[in-house]
């Protein structure tokens, strides 16, 4: 059985003479819970946006569980739950509503335990239009969780919620983990990663710094600093 959950193979791209990601390797295991770390620039967002199918590679490859991103998109949007840096919801549905219609498109999902995964409980039937910048953020985050897909790439999915909020939704992706699935989370929050993460991975320039044990945390929050 193949192990590997998202292999990135020299992943390139360019803007122009600008390189964002420059031929980075990563292989990341099934069941694995990674933090992807570093300032802004670094390419965190560019790898994600790749790794998720949102942004074409201009070399290299991605695959997820077994299928090419580029080639076989829908084979891994299927295993595939993403929170990007900026989600687009529709203003229009309830919370409630988005989820019915997330979970229908993928198949399965508990919409309900979404729902109180992330919080929003007491507001579910509200309208998306009417909801402050964390309810959207938890919303996008019940809507990636809806189906429990086994692959989740969270791009500061973290940002903006309370922090009763952000220890419940961590402690559900680390439940998540512990039953097989495999977590990249994007943060600044480095603190988080020392409870749950298994790998910290540091980016600099494009470039992989730093691919290590979360003992290199105190590594990478070095390197952060020195680059203030």
């Amino acid at each position: 059985m193949n192990t590997t959950a998202i292999a990135l193979n020299g992943l390139r791209k360019e803007y122009g003479r600008v390189v964002a990601v420059d031929g980075i390797d990563l292989d990341i295991g099934r069941g694995e819970f990674v933090g992807l770390v570093g300032h802004n620039g670094a390419g965190k967002t560019t790898t994600i946006r790749m790794l998720t199918g949102q942004l074409a590679p201009t070399s290299g490859s991605v695959m997820v569980a077994g299928a090419d991103v580029v080639q076989n998109p829908a084979a891994a949007r299927a295993v595939l739950g993403t929170v990007p840096e900026h989600p687009t919801l529709y203003e229009y549905l309830s919370a409630r509503e988005m989820l019915e219609f997330v979970a229908e498109i993928r198949g399965q999902g508990d919409v309900d335990w979404a729902l109180g995964v992330a919080g929003l409980g007491a507001d579910a039937d509200r309208l998306i239009r009417e909801y402050s910048q964390g309810m959207r953020r938890k919303t996008a985050l019940a809507a990636a969780l809806v189906a429990k897909p086994p692959v989740l790439v969270l791009d500061e999915a973290l940002n903006g919620l309370d922090p009763a909020s952000a220890d419940r939704v961590v402690g559900v992706l680390n439940e998540l983990r512990q039953d097989g699935a495999t977590v990249v989370l994007s943060t600044h929050i480095l603190d988080t990663l020392e409870k749950v993460a298994d790998r910290i991975v540091l980016m600099e320039n494009g470039t992989i710094v730093i691919d290590g044990g979360v003992d290199r945390l105190e590594a990478a929050r070095d390197r952060l600093r020195s680059a203030d």
